[in-house]
């Protein structure tokens, strides 16, 4: 559990909100206010198209006229911006602009079009933001199967598969099966609407065969699907459930739904349903991915839920306006941060007692380094990771240990996040950061800032366990004038630890003016 949050009068009153999503084929964002009890009520939704998937996958970077769209879009959306008095927005990308080319380019005009800065999300991020939606949305009922739960979501550009057992994620996986990838990359659209099914299917089948031993989904008992085409199938042949944003769709009705569907072409089934032709072209290979995900299970039928990716940024959007910590963020960071650890063999006792101590410094330390709760999740993940680089050769370790994370995906952590502890398990020993390494220059001065406080604080918390016996009680911290004492209770002898911080103290006087002192007690 993290350090706890108190509540300041800031944040009684509710505040309003936007999540903007970049899509392959439309871009959406919806406002919300944040009530003071941290539940949000939706204001206001807004969908447009706009065809990114189709020039990405098709050449693999984003064409002149779509780009000009999209910049044209968001200079729209800064109306009801204003209007709402939106106070956060927080905008991302997801594949199509992930995989162009030109995507650096396509970001830069929309900031300085708009001054909205966009951030191009991982596919594991994107995974975490939806299991948040739907874990909020259907609370209980998310764990209550026995076996694994799968969530899947055919958007455009792939198809973003989550195991979960006992409602934790075990594994997420990204499929290149989105619906306008498909059409893009086997030219289904000009075969007629049979034959373009066979090869929709028979491409799905073997995509999905390649992933057996990754994803078993021969264990999955509960099938959760998100996305519009999901929506769309609870709508035509879906019963309601306890629950008003989920729905139930049966093995049987599902199979219907789709050979009602494969045998007509996107313009004959936007005429028949009354769908925007944008819908209607995605709407057969996303029902085709679903039906063959539902046949590769144990699950009885689909579960689907309204909820979106955007819904999982509200909610953080909203634990990030009120100050209040993410408990289930923070403990898929450090699960991930675990996993990952365990892969490259390190002793998660000492990396666990090592980082443990590193945030009790943070927050002894809190008056003096200023950073933010996620900061010091940051800190304890950097603890458990800080000597994955032993894996690779216990020489020069800490350079490993930064090339083996700043290159490994952290689940919940976003890139910028990722290069942070990278960093600063790089400077837990040795080398302070210098000018001559280019890669903590390129960091923007403000992660620089936070890499060297953190860093220091690091290099203090290994010096002191390094030798230090598992079983003492914790060290105790007081400043006094120009010294920061650490007290180590049981301690003896302090000869050992008084050596390792002599080495590794320097830093941390360094950033924060403060001379090192160890006393037993």
């Amino acid at each position: 559990m993290e350090a706890p949050h108190s509540p300041s009068s800031a944040e009684v009153a509710s505040k309003t909100v936007a999540a903007i999503d970049i899509g392959s084929n439309a871009i959406r964002m919806v406002i919300a206010e944040v009530m003071p009890d941290g539940h949000f009520e939706i204001l206001e939704r807004f969908h447009r198209a706009v065809r990114l998937g189709q020039d990405t996958f098709r050449r693999g970077r984003l064409g002149g006229q779509s780009m000009r769209a999209a910049v044209a879009i968001f200079r729209d959306f800064l109306g009801p911006l204003k209007m709402y008095r939106v106070e956060m927005v927080r905008a991302v990308a997801t594949s199509a602009v992930r995989e162009a080319s030109n995507a650096e380019n396509f970001l830069n005009r929309l900031f300085m079009a708009t001054g909205l800065n966009v951030e191009v999300i991982t596919t594991s991020e994107e995974s975490r933001l939806t299991v948040s939606a739907v874990r909020e949305a259907m609370g209980e009922a998310l764990d209550a199967g026995r076996g694994l739960t799968l969530i899947a979501e055919a958007g455009g550009g792939s198809t973003l598969l989550t195991l979960l057992e006992a409602g934790e994620i075990v594994v997420s996986q990204s499929l290149r099966l989105g619906s306008i990838r498909l059409q893009e990359t086997l030219s289904t659209s000009n075969e007629a609407p049979d034959r373009a099914a066979t090869i929709l299917r028979h491409h799905i089948q073997n995509v999905v065969a390649t992933l057996r031993t990754a994803l078993p989904l021969d264990r999955v008992r509960t099938f959760v699907a998100t996305g519009g085409d999901a929506r769309f199938a609870a709508r035509q042949v879906g019963k309601p459930t306890a629950s008003p944003d989920t729905f139930v769709v049966s093995r049987a009705a599902l199979d219907k739904l789709v050979e009602r569907c494969v045998c007509h072409s996107a313009e004959d089934l936007a005429k028949k349903y009354g769908l925007p032709f944008s819908e209607a072209e995605t709407l057969v290979p996303a029902l085709l991915v679903y039906q063959h995900l539902l046949t590769q299970t144990h699950a009885k039928r689909m579960v689907v839920s309204h909820v979106s990716m955007r819904d999982g940024l509200l909610l953080e959007l909203a634990h990030h306006v009120r100050g209040v910590e993410d408990t289930a963020l923070v403990r898929s960071v450090i699960r991930s941060a675990e996993s990952l650890a365990e892969k490259y063999r390190v002793d998660l006792d000492h990396a666990h007692h090592v980082a443990e101590t590193a945030v009790r410094l943070f927050d002894a330390l809190q008056p003096e380094h200023g950073l933010e709760a996620r900061h010091r999740l940051l800190l304890r993940v950097a603890g458990i990771l800080h000597e994955v680089g032993s894996f690779v050769s216990n020489a020069a370790h800490h350079k490993h240990s930064y090339y083996v994370i700043a290159n490994s995906e952290i689940f919940g952590l976003n890139r910028e996040a990722v290069q942070i502890v990278a960093h600063v398990a790089r400077y837990h020993r040795r080398s302070s950061p210098k000018p001559s390494h280019l890669d903590y220059v390129a960091l923007p001065r403000e992660a620089r800032i936070v890499v060297n406080k953190l860093a220091a604080m690091l290099r203090a918390a290994d010096a002191l366990m390094r030798t230090r016996e598992r079983k003492l009680p914790p060290p105790r911290f007081q400043r006094q004038g120009d010294e920061f004492v650490i007290y180590l209770p049981g301690a003896g002898d302090l000869l050992l630890e008084r050596r390792a911080l002599a080495v590794k103290g320097d830093m941390f006087e360094d950033v924060f003016g403060m001379t090192l002192r160890l006393e037993e007690g």
